[in-house]
Formats: C-alpha cells, structure tokens, sequence
C-alpha cells in the first residue's frame, strides 16, 4: 500500500514521545508498504540516513515559529484552541496539495491533534473524486484529558491561577478539535483504553482502535554503558517544556527530594531532558538537583539510575519514560497518571504512589533494598519484551487497513 504520514517534526532521530512513536510506525511499516512523508523541520534539521532508507518521498516545511502576541491574539480573539494554529504554514499546506495531485494514496497518517487542521484540505481534495484514501487519525493523547487534569493541578496553587485559567479556556475548543478530527477520520488509533474512553465520550457511537506505544528493544540491551554518577540516583526523563513533565520534576523537587535527601544523604535527583524553562532550570539550585538539558543519547542516564521517578499529576496517553525504564529494567516509582495505561500491578513491574508522603516511602525503600530492585526491573522488561515490541503492535495497524478496505468494497 501507499501510506502518506503527517507528522509535526522529524521521525528520526527518536528523541521524544511523539517522534519515538511515528517512527516506529514508520519504520516498522516500511518492511512491507511504500512511505511518504511530508514533515516539519527547522533549518538546522537533517534528514537521517536511516529515515530516508524507510521512505519513498520525504517533503520537508519549515517549522512555523509563534510568539506570545499570537498565542494570545488566538486565545482572546478566535474560538480555536492554541494547538490548532501551532503548525498552520502556508509552506506545508502548498507540499500536502502537490502529493496530494501527484501520488496515488491507498492511506494518510494524521499524527497526532496537532496535524488535524489539515484534514479539512484533504477532505476539500477528495470532496469530488470517486476514490479517496483512507484517513487515519492517530491521537497520541487525548488532549481533553491532559487539559482536564492541567486544571485540577493548577488550580491548587495561586501563582498557577493563570495557567488554569488558560486550560478553562482551551477545554471547551480542544473538545471541539478532537470531534472535527474523529468525524473527519476513517478510523481513529490512540494509545490506551483510558484515552478511548476519553475519545468516546466526545463522541458517542466511535470505536477507537487501542494501538500502544512501543519500542524496539534491541535498542535497549540488558548491558548498556552507565553514565558515571556515584548513586542514589533517581532520573527524570523527558522533553522539559512539556507542561505535565514540568508540572511533575517541580511537585517532586519540592515536596518529596528534600525528605529523600535526609533519609540519605548522597541522594542525587537528574532531570534528563531537552528544553528546560526556566521553572526547571531554577530546581538546580537546589542541593543534589541536576537538570541535563538535552543530551545525546538519554539510555546512559537511565540505566544509570537506581530507580526512575515518574511523579506526573497530568497528561494522558501512556509514556516512553515508563517504557524505557523497563526495557533497561530499571525499578520504577509512578503516580497512578504516570503509569496510566499500561498492565501493571503495583508491586510486581512499578511502585505506584500518589501522595509525597507515600512516593518518599516508596522511595526510600527501594533505595535500602537491592533485590526489590532487581525483581522490578526484570519483570518490567519481561512485560516490555512481551507486549511492547514494535513487531507484535504494528500487526494491529494491518488490521485497520483490512477493516477499511473490506467496508469499502
């Protein structure tokens, strides 16, 4: 078949949630269709090697750039949500009309809610001709929840007043976008059952498909180089200006390191990731912090880590972070949102603890008992090899395909 995908920046390399996904999906497909791609960038970006072996046409826009004026000006005087106007480009829309004139597509891949804007030109190309591709909306998160959740967090604290009141108004609009992007959508794929559920109750009658995130775990071997850290090390992995991710590292250097710190002394908290603000880069102040910035390759740091710490009190979808702690069968500490998704029992692959007086208990045992460790760590990477593999998920997105086709003939 002759797939196109819509994807907000490069697939490769997979350095963040949304891209670790596409590419997977991506390259796993590639064995067996032929790919198009038609992407963001910014100037400074190259096109791997890896990327372009995988794909038959890649076109490349460049990455629009949007300063507070115009976040604003959205936000006061229209009734679209942020995040529909975040990748509109003129660039973009003129390359998705010319594949669109010029290939032969059997399906296109919308990546994520962000891309849904440009449903409405591919449904305007299509309107008059008797065959269409089929449209496949893939809502890596459901967004209605991770604003939801962004309000009962924030709402807790004044000096975070505003920013709920931002996700108030972005609500009612990104509820709005999501059923546009279903209704518009031959088939729609998400990440959990949680986030069908979501998907669901925006619009009744819809039968999500739940296709997991994955990786591929020969990129995580059981002997991996350490970074050299003198331990106890707890690791934070992930993209820093992501709103939930900055919300959880805050919440945890402030209610639960500092106990951590006096039950043992040479603990060390590492926040991996690229783009910090300013909230994130001021935690390093404080005695035993680190925040990394953006590094090479992120696996050293988790597989150096004594236990990972997914404190996250918003977002959706499920997390890379817990995958690829589990794949280096590292122990983890999750909230019930951060572990969100994923068939674990609390005990057997995770520690699942919500408040700090329960996370720096949890915690602190791991910290005293290697063999629980240990056992966390091989049953994560044992439920990873078993139901996580790129190879066993893609076989799903097969059966959409088939689905559809068979309801068109």
């Amino acid at each position: 078949m002759n797939l196109l995908f819509l994807t907000p920046s490069l697939p490769h390399p997979p350095t963040q949630g949304a891209s670790i996904r596409n590419w997977g999906l991506i390259s796993s497909l590639s064995r067996n269709h032929r790919i198009s791609l038609l992407t963001f960038a910014h100037q400074s970006d190259i096109v791997s090697k890896d990327l372009a072996n995988c794909c038959s046409t890649i076109e490349v826009a460049e990455t629009p750039s949007r300063n507070m004026l115009q976040r604003m000006s959205t936000m006061l005087l229209s009734n679209k949500p942020d995040m529909s106007e975040r990748l509109s480009s003129t660039e973009y829309s003129m390359k998705l009309h010319d594949v669109l004139v010029n290939q032969t597509l059997d399906a296109i891949h919308i990546e994520g809610l962000e891309m849904t804007p440009y449903l409405t030109q591919i449904s305007d190309y299509y309107s008059n001709k008797a065959n269409r591709p089929m449209v496949i909306y893939d809502a890596h998160n459901a967004e209605t929840v991770i604003q939801s959740r962004a309000i009962s967090a924030d709402i807790l604290e004044p000096k975070r007043w505003l920013t709920a009141f931002y996700s108030i108004v972005q609500l009612r609009r990104i509820k709005k976008l999501e059923l546009e992007a279903c209704l518009k959508s031959d088939a729609v794929i998400c990440v959990s059952d949680e986030d069908s559920t979501a998907l669901k109750n925006i619009f009744p009658g819809l039968i999500p498909v739940v296709l997991p995130n994955g990786i591929f775990l020969s990129d995580y071997p059981k002997l991996i180089q350490r970074e050299n850290i003198t331990p106890p090390i707890l690791v934070f992995s992930g993209k820093m200006d992501y709103r939930p991710n900055v919300d959880a590292v805050v919440w945890f250097a402030k209610e639960i390191f500092p106990s951590i710190q006096q039950l043992h002394d040479e603990a060390k908290f590492l926040i991996v990731g690229k783009a910090p603000t300013r909230r994130v880069l001021k935690l390093a102040k404080q005695p035993g912090i680190t925040v990394t910035g953006a590094v090479d390759d992120i696996r050293p740091y988790i597989s150096g880590a004594t236990v990972c710490v997914v404190p996250l009190r918003m977002g959706g979808g499920t997390r890379f972070k817990i995958l690829e702690a589990m794949a280096l069968s590292r122990p983890i500490v999750s909230t019930t949102i951060g572990s969100e998704g994923f068939p674990v029992k609390n005990g057997r692959e995770i520690i699942i603890a919500d408040s700090p007086e329960d996370q720096i208990r949890a915690i602190d045992s791991l910290l005293r008992q290697e063999d629980t460790r240990a056992q966390l760590g091989k049953a994560g990477r044992t439920l990873v090899s078993h139901k996580y593999q790129w190879k066993t998920i893609v076989s799903s997105i097969e059966g959409v395909y088939n689905l559809l086709l068979n309801n068109t003939n």
